[in-house]
Parts: C-alpha cells; sequence; structure tokens
C-alpha cells in the first residue's frame, strides 16, 4: 500500500531522502512492505509543488540541481504550484509529513506550529529539527497521542545512528541510570586535531574548511547543540521530563595545549561530553569538557564521529558509535521513521 509523502523543505536533508527513495524504490517493497509516494514538495526559497498522484522525483532533483527551485519541473495533469508549508499540511492527501525546514533552534519555529497543523490534520510528522522536540516534546507528544498518529525523530540525536531506537527497542526493560555521549561532532573533531597538535583557533578553522563548523559555530563549540540532544536524550530514553535549561552547558573555547597535554600525562583525553544521570530523586544533567580516562570507550572516539554510552540496570554499559550528521546518514534516519511507521511500530 502506498504511503504518500508530503515534504517540507528541499535542502540537503531533503534531496538526500529522495535520491534514496529512488535508489531503494524496489527493495523498500520487496524488503519491508514500505512503498512511498512522494506527492508534495514545499520549500520557502525553492518553490512548491503538489501532484496527488506523485510527484517524478527524477525530475524533482533534476529542476533543483539545474536551476536551484522547483519552478522547472515540468507541467503535468493535476500538479498544483506554489502552496506553502501550511496549505501543504493541511491541503494535500499525505499521510505524513516530512518537516525539514530551518528551523529557530531557541524558539522551535515554525517547526512546533507545523507538528501541530500536521497531528491536528490527523497527519504523522517526521523530522530531524532538534528545536520542537528539545523545546516541546511533552506538548507535541500529547497532542500526536490525542490525534492518534505518530511523531518520528530519530534523525535528531546521531543523525542516522539509532540512538533513540536502539535503547526503546533493544534494550527495552531496563533502567536506563545514565547517559552520556559525545553528540557533537565539530567539537570532537577540534579536540582530535588539538590533540595533534593544532591550536584551538587553527582547528576550528581546518573544521569550517571541511564543512564540519559554520561560519558561526557558538552553537558547535559553545555546547548548545549537545544541551539540545542531550535533553531530547533524557526525555525519550529515560522518560525524565528535562528542558533544556536544565542542562548545564560550557563549550571547549577555553582548551589549551597545556590542558591538552596535561590529560594526556595523565592517561586521559579531553572530550566535549553531554550527559543525564539519576541519583536517587535527583537528576544531573550537563554538557561540557571532561578529561575521560582512556579505559572509557568514549576516549577513543575520534574525528566528527559520535557516540553515546548507556548505562543499563540489567545489560551494563552498552556504547553505540556512528556517524552525527551527513546527507545520506540523515535522511536514512527520516526514510527508518517512516518505515516503522508504516510498520505501526513507531
Amino acid at each position: 500500500m502506498e504511503h504518500k509523502i508530503a515534504m517540507l523543505g528541499f535542502g540537503v536533508v531533503g534531496q538526500g531522502l529522495a535520491e534514496i527513495i529512488l535508489e531503494k524504490a524496489g527493495s523498500l517493497v520487496q524488503d519491508t512492505g514500505f512503498q512511498p509516494k512522494v506527492v508534495a514538495i514545499s520549500d520557502k526559497m525553492k518553490g512548491a509543488v503538489y501532484n496527488p498522484d506523485g510527484l517524478d522525483l527524477s525530475e524533482v532533483l533534476r529542476a533543483v540541481k539545474e536551476t536551484g527551485t522547483l519552478d522547472a519541473y515540468p507541467e503535468e495533469s493535476g500538479l498544483i504550484r506554489g502552496w506553502d508549508s501550511f496549505q501543504t499540511i493541511t491541503e494535500t492527501n499525505a499521510d505524513t509529513i516530512v518537516e525539514l525546514t530551518f528551523t529557530d533552534v531557541n524558539t522551535g519555529q515554525p517547526a512546533i506550529d507545523h507538528c501541530k497543523a500536521a497531528f491536528e490534520s490527523k497527519k504523522n510528522v517526521v523530522m530531524s529539527n532538534k528545536g520542537p522536540v528539545a523545546l516541546a516534546y511533552k506538548e507535541l507528544s500529547e497532542i500526536a497521542k490525542e490525534n492518534g498518529v505518530c511523531w518520528g525523530f530519530e534523525g535528531t540525536v546521531m543523525s542516522g545512528t539509532p540512538s533513540l531506537r536502539m535503547p526503546l527497542v533493544s534494550l527495552a526493560g531496563n533502567e536506563i541510570r545514565e547517559v552520556k555521549g559525545i553528540l557533537n561532532g565539530t567539537t570532537n573533531f577540534i579536540l582530535t586535531r588539538m590533540e595533534e597538535g593544532l591550536r584551538y583557533e587553527d582547528a576550528l578553522a581546518e573544521a569550517q574548511s571541511l564543512g564540519y563548523a559554520e561560519a558561526d559555530p557558538t552553537s558547535d563549540v559553545e555546547g548548545y547543540d549537545a544541551q539540545y540532544k542531550i535533553t531530547i536524550l533524557a526525555n525519550t530514553v529515560m522518560n525524565i521530563p528535562l528542558s533544556r535549561d536544565d542542562v548545564s552547558r560550557e563549550g571547549i573555547v577555553h582548551l589549551t595545549q597545556e590542558d591538552i597535554h596535561t590529560a594526556k600525562s595523565q592517561g586521559k583525553r579531553w572530550k566535549l561530553i553531554a550527559s543525564c544521570r539519576k541519583e536517587g530523586n535527583r537528576v544531573i544533567a550537563k554538557v561540557g569538557p571532561e578529561a575521560v580516562p582512556l579505559t572509557d570507550p568514549l576516549s577513543s572516539v575520534g574525528g566528527a564521529v559520535n557516540a553515546v554510552t548507556y548505562d543499563c540496570d540489567l545489560a551494563g554499559p552498552i556504547t553505540l558509535i556512528g556517524a552525527g550528521a551527513g546527507r545520506k546518514e540523515t535522511g536514512f534516519s527520516i526514510l527508518i521513521d517512516l518505515i516503522n511507521i508504516n510498520r505501526n511500530q513507531l
């Protein structure tokens, strides 16, 4: 049975998802029973197209590659152009809204309002935006439940590495007493290069040249990105109603080569660690640089890689390592949520 999808935003992740659907269409149906059909795309900068019978993704990708917009998508029977995000949510025949817009991480908008409109229209939502999950998890979860729809957000933490689904499914039955991890690849790359001899400023410049860091790296190097992600993990994996402001935060900008050498002489390695742990009735959540012993699995994770350790009462500590970003990796995170909605397993 076809699963109709409307995409809000068609940047790197959206195009990556479209490429995956094109590449995997046959095997998805055969292996999982999932038959995706993209019926609508609405992007604030690139334009919007909707066809209730489905869009030709090859033509969509060609149009965007050649012109940067959807204006060059060919005319066809039933095609409608120009709908904004809310028209796309409420008036298309999509079963699921894939929310990939640029979202203000301080307010969660416009993605929070997109979620509310979709849920109230009895449509599922899948997203990789951190803001709505970190800022409005309880409210949005309740609205989705009231309307009998699903909300998938695997890609908000560690991209396509299943940092949410793995503990929720494979570690079910455990009490997870602590979650701690390297949740920002940019800072991990910088600290790895500093250990190899670069000053902070030079390591940051290299990260920017490689596309790991933005021109304004504040969200990464001051710990805001990791703060959002540990908030999401606390709420979803540990069932702790944590808000972003409950998580203390410190970045890596003050670390020096002297700090690096001192840690090395003590058999340790600096990492930006995000953690949340239960201590009796207390919850301690923080983000900050830590000199991690070389015996800790997190210490060996280098470069722009992410990792997270779940401390379980039955299974013990389990560490998951994988990519924390990337075009296809994040596109995959959207796909796995769509497959699980189709399986009624989300």
